[in-house]
C-alpha cells in the first residue's frame, strides 16, 4: 500500500477535471488570437472559464489575468505594484514563500523598494501592532503576506490586515494560493488588492494559474511579447489548462463546507492518534484552533531520533509520502526557511502532513501504523 499525504505540494488531478481537458487537447486546437472559427472557439473557452472563475469568487472576469501559477502570479503582483503603482516599501514576513520572499529580495536589490518584515510569534502569527507601525510611512506601501501558511498551516486574518491596510493607505496582496479552493473568496466583500491561484493545489492541472487584479489598481506586463490577457500577460493562452482550473474551482465550490469537514476531522484524529503514539511527546507547529488554521496541513515536530535525517526517506519506503517542508525546497541542502522563522528546534525531526477531499482514514492508519514502525528502532 502507498499513502499519498503531500496535497500541499500538488494535489491529484480530479477525474471531472480530466474529462473536460480531453476535448481542448484533442478538438480546440485553434489559437485563440486567430480570427477564424478555430480561434474563436478557443477563445470563447477561455473566457467562458473566466467568467466561472469570477462567478465563483464574486469579481468582475476583467479582474482575473491567466498566469502559468502561483509563482507567476505572485511575482507579477509585486513587480506592477512597484513599476506602476509607485509602491517603495514592501511589508512582509520571513515565513512567506520563496514566490514572495525572493522577489521581495530581488526588488530591493534592484533598487525598487526596500523591504520590512512584520514580527511574528511561535505559532507564525503576525504582530498586528508591529504591522501597523510599519505601515506608518510617507513611502508607497505594498503589504504582502499569505493567507494560509503552506507548511505550518497559520491563517492570516485578511480582514484585519485590509482595514490597517486601507486606514494608512496601503495596497494589499496576500499569497492565497494554498488556500483557493479550500475556502470561500468573497471578493465583493473582502477589500484586497491581488489574491492568486493555482490550478494544481485544488485538483485542477499544473502550469495554470491566474491573479486577480482589482480594478481599482493598475498592473503592467510580467511577460511581454502580445496583447494577451488585456495586454498584461504576453504568449498563447494554455487552453487546456485554463479550462482545467475553473472546473476544479467549481469542483472544489460545490461543497467548501463537506470538505473542510472530512479532511479536518482527518487532521483532528491524526494529531489525537499521534499524541497517543508518542504520549504527548510531540508539538504540532502552527495554531491549534482550528479558526486559525490550514485544515489541510498539518507539520508536526517529532522526538529526536538516531535517524533524523533520514525519517522522510524510511516513511518514504514504508509506503508513506510526505514533506519536510515546502515542496518548492525540496533537494535543497537548508533547512526549512518557515521553521527557522518560528524558531523551531532545529534538532528535531518535523514532517509535513498534507490531505485532500481524497484522503481516507483508512490512509491514515496506514500512515500511523508506519510512523510507529519508523520509530520504534530510532528513538534515542
Amino acid at each position: 500500500m502507498r499513502v499519498y499525504l503531500d496535497n500541499a505540494a500538488t494535489t491529484p488531478i480530479a477525474p471531472e477535471v480530466i474529462e473536460v481537458m480531453v476535448p481542448i487537447l484533442t478538438n480546440e486546437f485553434g489559437n485563440p488570437s486567430s480570427s477564424h472559427f478555430y480561434g474563436r472557439q478557443a477563445k470563447a473557452s477561455i473566457e467562458t472559464s473566466r467568467r466561472k472563475i469570477a462567478k465563483l469568487l464574486n469579481c468582475q472576469p476583467s479582474e482575473i489575468i491567466f498566469t502559468s501559477g502561483g509563482t507567476e502570479a505572485d511575482n507579477m503582483a509585486l513587480y506592477s505594484s512597484v513599476h506602476q503603482m509607485g509602491v517603495k516599501h514592501i511589508i512582509t514576513s520571513v515565513i512567506e514563500h520563496h514566490a514572495i520572499g525572493h522577489t521581495a529580495e530581488a526588488i530591493e536589490k534592484e533598487g525598487l523598494a526596500r523591504v520590512s518584515y512584520v514580527k511574528l510569534d511561535s505559532k507564525g502569527n503576525i504582530d498586528l501592532t508591529d504591522l501597523e507601525r510599519l505601515l506608518q510611512t510617507e513611502d508607497k506601501t505594498l503589504v504582502s503576506l499569505m493567507h494560509g501558511n503552506n507548511e505550518i498551516s497559520t491563517l492570516l486574518p485578511l480582514q484585519k490586515v485590509s482595514q490597517l491596510c486601507r486606514k494608512y493607505d496601503a495596497f494589499f496582496h496576500s499569497d492565497t494560493v494554498q488556500t483557493m479552493g479550500h475556502y470561500s473568496f468573497n471578493l465583493q466583500e473582502l477589500d484586497i488588492d491581488f489574491i492568486t491561484g493555482a490550478g494544481h493545489k485544488f485538483h485542477g492541472p499544473k502550469g495554470i494559474g491566474f491573479l486577480y487584479i482589482n480594478k481599482k489598481v493598475k498592473a503592467e506586463a510580467l511577460i511581454h511579447g502580445g496583447a494577451q490577457e488585456r495586454g498584461l500577460r504576453g504568449g498563447t493562452e494554455n487552453i487546456y489548462g485554463i479550462v482545467g482550473i475553473a472546473k476544479a474551482l467549481e469542483l472544489a465550490y460545490e461543497d467548501v463546507e463537506g470538505h473542510q469537514e472530512h479532511v479536518q476531522g482527518l487532521k483532528s484524529y491524526m494529531i489525537e492518534q499521534l499524541n497517543s503514539i508518542f504520549s504527548n511527546d510531540i508539538y504540532i507547529h502552527g495554531e491549534s484552533e482550528p479558526s486559525k488554521s490550514l485544515y489541510t496541513v498539518l507539520n508536526v515536530c517529532f522526538p529526536k531520533t538516531e535517524k533524523t535525517g533520514m525519517l522522510l526517506f524510511t516513511l518514504d519506503l514504508k509506503g508513506v509520502a510526505c514533506s519536510g517542508g515546502s515542496a518548492c525546497s525540496s533537494g535543497a541542502v537548508k533547512g526549512s526557511h518557515v521553521l527557522e522563522g518560528i524558531n523551531a528546534d532545529p534538532n528535531r525531526p518535523n514532517v509535513r502532513f498534507s490531505f485532500s477531499r481524497y484522503t481516507t482514514k483508512e490512509e491514515i492508519d496506514f500512515a500511523l501504523k508506519m510512523i510507529k514502525e519508523a520509530f520504534e528502532v530510532t528513538l534515542v
